[in-house]
């Protein structure tokens, strides 16, 4: 599934690997309360809460942006035929290719490969697997890595300390590329990333995790990974997963995120948010509100 939208002269399409209820409120949201659930039930329902099952709806999405003669894919996924843990995420044979073709970035087409972070569901599509060999999935793209996180992940690999889905994703998904001479690591204040991306450091999910602001013709959008994982966490920020590492850090990062993206008007373009799986962030006193994109 793939919907396309113009920011400016920049065509932006997101393809939907997949999406579903999936993640029970809290696992995914440590310590959030059945009450704080039903006090935003009526907005968050059908596209992010499903209220039959009582799970949240989360989406593993890829986003690409045409820009001039730049083809940017932007985090890549889970990917094909990858060993995982989470059963939802291991093995996969799904179509993400043949939609990568229709939104004008097939394999060779593709100029560079963004990431936002290095987790699992955010590299797989980097390779794919040909006669028993991970693979560039992109030959002709530069692949672009988070220097804070790509180092710490080096690190925790060459100590023993890296856990087993980011072990394997890094040796499936990422050290192909280094090997291929294709990657290149970006720093937190780097500019004209990909020739059309500002990068922008918010840490909390991940130490090192960059969000990449697309400014054309005075529109902006911001494609910020996993800076937030449902829309849940715009009306209550304090909110974090159980997925991010440094926690410390996140209602802090939120609020910078939110303040900002409010006062630019701008397009918000999270990975895991539910249809129509983008939108943007509004005041209503001192809170914020999400506005949901037309779809």
């Amino acid at each position: 599934m793939m919907f396309t939208r113009k920011i400016g002269a920049a065509t932006v399409s997101n393809i939907i690997e997949y999406s579903a209820p999936t993640h029970i409120p809290d696992f995914l949201f440590p310590g959030l309360s059945e009450s704080q659930i039903d006090a935003n039930a009526s907005w968050l329902a059908p596209d992010h809460w499903n209220t039959r099952v009582r799970r949240f709806i989360v989406t593993i999405q890829i986003w690409v942006v045409r820009a001039g003669a730049n083809v940017v894919v932007i985090d890549t996924g889970v990917g094909n035929g990858k060993t995982r843990r989470a059963a939802r995420m291991n093995g996969l044979n799904t179509l993400v290719p043949n939609w990568l073709e229709a939104a004008g970035a097939s394999a060779d087409e593709v100029t560079h490969v963004v990431h936002t972070h290095l987790h699992t569901d955010h590299v797989g599509w980097d390779t794919k697997l040909d006669d028993g060999t991970w693979v560039p999935t992109f030959p002709k793209a530069q692949y672009l890595y988070p220097k804070h996180d790509y180092l710490r992940m080096v690190e925790a690999q060459a100590n023993g300390s890296l856990n087993p889905d980011p072990a394997a994703a890094y040796n499936d998904s990422i050290k192909p590329i280094f090997d291929a001479g294709l990657a290149a690591l970006v720093e937190d204040d780097a500019r004209d990333v990909a020739g059309c991306l500002d990068a922008e450091p918010l840490p909390g999910h991940t130490a090192g995790l960059l969000s990449y602001r697309l400014r054309s013709d005075g529109e902006e959008g911001i494609f910020a990974g996993d800076v937030m994982h449902n829309p849940l966490q715009i009306a209550i920020p304090a909110l974090n997963t159980r997925f991010c590492e440094v926690p410390a850090l996140g209602e802090g990062t939120h609020l910078k995120f939110l303040d900002r993206a409010a006062e630019r008007g701008a397009l918000i373009m999270p990975c895991h948010f539910g249809a129509p799986y983008c939108g943007r962030v509004g005041r209503d006193g001192d809170a914020f509100v999400f506005l949901p994109e037309q779809r």
